[in-house]
């Protein structure tokens, strides 16, 4: 793989502005993002990943393949969780337990860009609806990783209210995070060529930025509790390496059996192998206020990220070559 090219995706700006932000925190500097102004980022984010996705799916419509990716997307992001969460609970609270199963569980969107930055640099191309899966894998991982936090126990004030399985699942699917994403994609489903013109410059040209803005408050949020992740010892280490190359494996093994092509088969493996750090944290800032973003914020976007742009994509285009 092309060392520029690592370099150029490793310097992305918003990357950047999230370890600004860990050095302002570390040179003690009194930069501070008002607090309303985060959960604004937060909302932004989700609605704008959704709305794109569903921009994307309304492009493609639905061939048999897309079906058969929808639903092993869609799996793979709500089982993840699943077997992450037990495994984590030996060594953190029910809370982080489920926003580092969740972040596991679902994907990154920079991670997404990359390989798709590869495959041209290569002379490969992904086919236009694996934008709608990467939307669709975000859901399902929140969804998850509530639901296992409620039924551990793990309630907020705004829904405590909520007992049992059927109370489990309606605050899962109506919580605002989640009802925000699904609810933008089903919008830009609808709208189609005519809400992509109408909503262009806010979803689109303004994103980075709104991105930047919020990784930077990310940054010094996990920055402050820096001393939390070194706590933990090489667990954070081996856990954010060792679950995305099971993942991965796994993505690998789904894309054969649908039958994907080369470029699509990467893209879904990077898509499993990834962890989420923009719409995970948006949705654990909401709700599970307890959870901490210095714990699985870190693990994903400074482990996990930098290990599957320098290290994963190409290793999983090369098995992919050998297993096709």
């Amino acid at each position: 793989m092309d060392v520029s090219l690592i370099l150029s995706n490793l310097l992305n700006p918003p990357v950047l502005f999230f370890f600004l932000g860990i050095g302002a925190i570390l040179v003690k500097s009194d930069l501070e993002i008002p607090q309303p102004l985060p959960k604004f980022f937060s909302l932004y984010l989700l609605f704008s990943i959704g709305f794109k996705g569903g921009i994307e799916l309304n492009h493609s419509g639905v061939t048999p393949q897309l079906l058969y990716v929808l639903i092993a997307g869609i799996g793979m992001s709500a089982i993840v969780p699943l077997y992450v969460f037990p495994l984590l609970r030996r060594r953190v609270d029910v809370s982080n337990a489920a926003a580092i199963a969740a972040t596991y569980g679902s994907i990154s969107a920079v991670t997404f860009v990359t390989a798709v930055a590869f495959l041209d640099q290569i002379g490969m191309s992904s086919s236009g609806y694996m934008v709608a899966i990467m939307a669709l894998m975000e859901s399902p991982a929140i969804i998850a990783g509530i639901v296992l936090a409620r039924r551990a126990g793990v309630t907020s004030d705004a829904n405590s209210e909520h007992q049992g399985a059927s109370g489990l699942l309606r605050e899962a699917l109506f919580n605002g995070s989640v009802l925000l994403l699904l609810g933008s994609l089903a919008i830009g489903v609808v709208t189609g060529v005519r809400g992509e013109k109408a909503l262009y410059p806010f979803t689109s040209e303004i994103f980075q930025g709104f991105l930047s803005l919020f990784l930077l408050e990310m940054g010094m949020s996990s920055a402050r509790r820096f001393k939390d992740l070194r706590a933990f010892g090489l667990m954070p280490l081996a856990f954010a390496i060792g679950i995305p190359l099971v993942n991965a494996t796994l993505g690998i093994g789904l894309s054969w059996l649908i039958g994907l092509s080369h470029a699509d088969a990467l893209i879904f493996t990077v898509l499993c192998a990834s962890a989420s750090y923009i719409a995970v944290p948006a949705a654990m800032r909401m709700s599970l206020p307890d959870s901490n973003p210095g714990l699985f914020v870190p693990m994903a976007l400074a482990i996990t990220f930098p290990f599957n742009v320098a290290i994963g994509i190409p290793l999983y285009l090369g098995i992919i070559e050998r297993l096709w």
